[in-house]
């Protein structure tokens, strides 16, 4: 059952929702191909994977650039409707934002033919999972294989803060101003960083400013300690006939299928974007998580929203919940009805991707970067969970730049985001004037301060003054 709650102006709602589709199809417009940036080797790596890739918001003579790393499964569109949005409001920024290394692994090229009204979305979906049901299918997706990508258990947080230290360096040649942030664990990849010891230069020293969106270190998410528990993580890794996704994180739980997350997602995304009345794609596909699908019959974007909104997302998914509104008490099928803070439609085009291949959800995403982010969570030099996993997390309490946090609902139980934040700032030389702490954990979820309407994003109306007010160009 869907649990109703009481609905803002209905008006209003219907003003935001145009006045957002707006911008989310502007940004669309005219965000350029993703930049190439190569970055170093690692070992077992193969060279073609020596490279991340920026798709950039903002004029190019900006003096001020906000790089954002995306979180867990996150992948650069994650920062799509935000990025212009940052970039129109905060004069001399540029926003780039950060596809990881595995970008190169996806396939998106049925996605690209639904964008181009090419194919269908049911054609999509055809290709990328149907064949799961029907081998004899003639088209279809050929998923990488996690036995072919054992090397990408080294693809953790050395490699991230390195990735983006390469990407950081290209921009301070340009003679630019970097303020590193995240979403999420791109959150606490950018607090890392400033404490990161690049072969004896301390990470703060290249940076003006962190934006920690709903993320950081320093005790917002659990910790690793021990030596044994980050063994025990690493082991986890491995290829295994019970553990056939080896490197991968599997968001949904379907053994042997962790990149079916990115189909899932941008499949039932576009299905919203482009028939969004129509009848749902997936209701009906046998491989969809039950948990995922409404007990009555739903339209595109009443699917879409049931699985992302609060109220009727799992807790489990609580990474990629919004405060939308909820299912249409009538209809047949359901549609959706907007409230709260973030249209429907901003979701189905931020998890839709572009024409450029770029999207919000990483297929093959290294689930060493999140033990690494517990092992790291204590910045502490001699925890011993931090020596095995290699993590030279050494200087936090040298770090003198702003800091911004804004805290979600994700953690908002313990406050992890609001308490990681102050331990960072007393640890550090952060200083009392630029630190900046929001608290939205009764009015926002995980994914909001990325989707919501300007008009209702608390995290646009507080990191803008930031920008402008703490962040000098050097």
């Amino acid at each position: 059952m869907v649990r109703c709650r009481d609905m803002r102006n209905l008006k209003t709602f219907s003003a935001l929702t145009t006045a957002a589709l707006s911008l989310t199809l502007a940004a669309s417009a005219s965000a350029a191909a993703p930049t190439v940036v190569k970055v170093g080797s690692l070992p077992g790596t193969p060279a073609k994977y020596n490279k991340v890739f920026i798709s950039k918001y903002g004029p190019s003579s900006a003096k001020k650039v906000l790089l954002l790393i995306p979180g867990t499964n996150g992948g650069a569109e994650n920062f799509a409707l935000i990025g212009p949005e940052l970039a129109k409001k905060v004069p001399g920024l540029q926003v780039w934002a950060m596809d990881r290394r595995e970008q190169a692994l996806e396939d998106n090229s049925m996605m690209q033919k639904v964008l181009a009204n090419k194919a269908t979305p049911q054609q999509a979906l055809d290709y990328y999972l149907g064949w799961t049901l029907n081998p004899a299918q003639k088209e279809k997706f050929v998923p990488k294989q996690a036995k072919d990508f054992k090397f990408m258990k080294n693809w953790g947080m050395k490699m991230q803060v390195e990735d983006a230290r390469a990407v950081i360096l290209q921009a301070k040649k340009q003679g630019k101003t970097v303020i590193l942030g995240g979403h999420s664990l791109g959150a606490s990849m950018a607090a890392a960083y400033a404490a990161w010891d690049f072969g004896g230069k301390p990470g703060y020293k290249d940076i003006a400013g962190i934006v920690a969106i709903d993320g950081g270190l320093a005790g917002t998410f659990d910790a690793t300690d021990t030596a044994e528990a980050a063994r025990a993580s690493l082991a986890k890794l491995e290829v295994t006939a019970e553990n056939p996704d080896g490197p991968w994180a599997n968001l949904l739980g379907l053994k042997g299928f962790a990149w079916a997350t990115g189909p899932f997602a941008q499949v039932g995304a576009l299905a919203a974007l482009k028939a969004p009345n129509a009848p749902s794609v997936l209701a009906s596909f046998p491989l969809l998580p039950s948990y995922l699908k409404a007990d009555v019959p739903t339209t595109n974007e009443g699917s879409l929203g049931f699985a992302y909104d609060n109220d009727t997302s799992p807790a489990t998914l609580s990474l990629i919940q919004v405060r939308a509104g909820r299912l249409a008490a009538t209809g047949d099928p359901r549609g959706w009805q907007n409230g709260e803070v973030t249209p429907i439609q901003n979701v189905a085009k931020g998890f839709g991707g572009d024409r450029y291949g770029t999207n919000s959800v990483d297929w093959y995403y290294p689930a060493r970067l999140n033990i690494d982010s517990g092992g790291a969570s204590s910045m502490d030099r001699n925890n011993p969970a931090a020596k095995v996993l290699g993590l030279r997390v050494w200087h936090v309490k040298d770090v003198n730049i702003p800091y911004y946090a804004f805290q979600t609902s994700l953690s908002g139980s313990r406050d992890g985001v609001v308490n990681g934040a102050k331990n960072f700032a007393a640890r550090s030389k952060v200083p009392k004037s630029g630190l900046v702490i929001v608290d939205r954990k009764d009015s926002t979820s995980h994914l909001d301060p990325l989707l919501a309407a300007p008009a209702t994003n608390d995290f646009l109306k507080t990191v803008i003054p930031f920008l402008k007010s703490k962040i000098k160009t050097r």
